[in-house]
């Protein structure tokens, strides 16, 4: 088969599509993200997604199962030992991680509070596990009253600063994650990112800026990214991508404010003549609706999302593959805020496959992703991952 010009990976984060076989290992039972938000839903209206074959991978109700699925279809089973962001996207690009991050779902050890208040002379308010939004109102006054710092996490392997724009300037937040990602490389606690998370505005009416800054691990390997960098080719990085692998194998970065700022920007990403991979992170499912336990606000993001696939279509030619899959499950029906232990699916759509698509065998580990994506462009092949390039007819 002739190599495609353009591949563009999107990755709708945390929409999982059904309990994997080792869910009970990470303490998750009977979760499927998808599965449960269209039956608290009574049934999803995702007609392109269904088209593509969504709802041949698994049954999701409300979305039809296509009797000839425009995409190839299957759904990926994680190998990597974690189930959160980084891990997932780096095994996206060919990593296998064996060690997980760590997640501190009850607030940080004091020690390292005391670490952070003795060289930033500030108080720590917080360490807790919280909504970024949330926790904002509820101590931003105290926080532009006093100048503490309001530290927070997630059930990411991430530790999070929120301080006002006026009471803490940019500079020194910055300062200050990039000190804290300083001494958390390592155990005891293998923090995944720390963030930066300016704010303004006053009580009652704070808001979050644009300026949010992630200071991420390098991956631990040069991953395919790495590969398609070293050979010349686009490695376009739109969201949060960037900052997940901290910039490596990145040759233009691009960020996004929601999910429909995503898809504005990989939709005038395919109106640009670059050769290569776009790759695209759409946050808000997870961060927005997955975590905060909310699955009608999920439900109306993957049917937004649904509505902006044809955009997408139209820009495609026989020289693009498209690649729609996800990083994690985040079942909003489930109990706590954690992640949640899943496949994901896989859809993979040309205007090439004039017979459109067929099902692929269930991969093994979310590498293949990496794998088929080396393979087209003649790169160095990952170490893990076996390529579906040659099942696409």
């Amino acid at each position: 088969m002739k190599p495609f010009k353009r591949i563009h990976l999107i990755v709708m984060d945390s929409v999982g599509i059904g309990e994997a076989p080792d869910a009970a290992q990470f303490d998750d039972y009977d979760v499927d993200t998808l599965g449960h938000i269209a039956r608290e839903r009574g049934g999803l209206n995702m007609p392109n997604l269904a088209a593509l074959g969504l709802s041949n991978i698994e049954e999701i109700q409300g979305v039809p199962a296509a009797d000839q699925p425009l995409a190839y279809y299957t759904k990926m089973q994680e190998a990597s030992r974690g189930k959160d962001t980084m891990t997932g996207h780096w095994e996206i690009m060919g990593l296998y991680i064996d060690t997980p991050f760590r997640v501190f779902e009850h607030g940080f050890p004091e020690a390292l509070i005391t670490q952070i208040e003795q060289k930033t002379g500030r108080k720590i308010i917080g360490n807790k596990p919280a909504s970024g939004t949330e926790i904002i109102d509820e101590l931003g006054e105290e926080h532009v009253k006093t100048g503490a710092l309001i530290v927070y996490t997630s059930a990411d392997s991430v530790l999070q600063i929120a301080a006002h724009e006026d009471i803490v300037p940019l500079k020194e937040l910055y300062e200050i994650c990039e000190y804290c990602r300083e001494i958390t490389l390592e155990d005891p606690y293998m923090l995944g990112r720390i963030i930066a998370r300016p704010f303004v505005g006053e009580a009652g009416n704070f808001k979050r800026t644009a300026n949010r800054h992630d200071y991420a691990l390098k991956p631990f390997s040069p991953t395919v990214m790495n590969a398609l960098k070293e050979a010349d080719y686009d490695v376009i990085a739109l969201g949060k991508i960037s900052d997940i692998y901290d910039g490596e194998g990145v040759t233009q970065s691009i960020r996004t404010v929601s999910n429909s700022d995503g898809m504005d920007k990989i939709i005038a990403t395919l109106d640009e003549p670059f050769h290569g991979l776009s790759f695209l992170n759409l946050v808000d499912f997870d961060a927005l609706y997955g975590h905060r336990r909310d699955p009608q606000g999920y439900a109306d993001a993957l049917e937004d999302f649904d509505t902006r696939l044809p955009e997408v279509f139209a820009k495609m030619t026989s020289d693009d593959l498209l690649i729609i899959t996800a990083d994690h499950g985040n079942d909003p029906t489930y109990r706590g805020t954690d992640h949640t232990r899943e496949y994901v699916p896989l859809l993979v759509y040309s205007p090439r496959f004039a017979g459109g698509g067929q099902a692929l065998p269930i991969r093994k580990t979310f590498a293949d992703i990496g794998a088929t994506v080396a393979e087209n462009f003649n790169v160095t092949m990952p170490e893990y991952g076996k390529s579906f390039l040659t099942d696409l007819k």
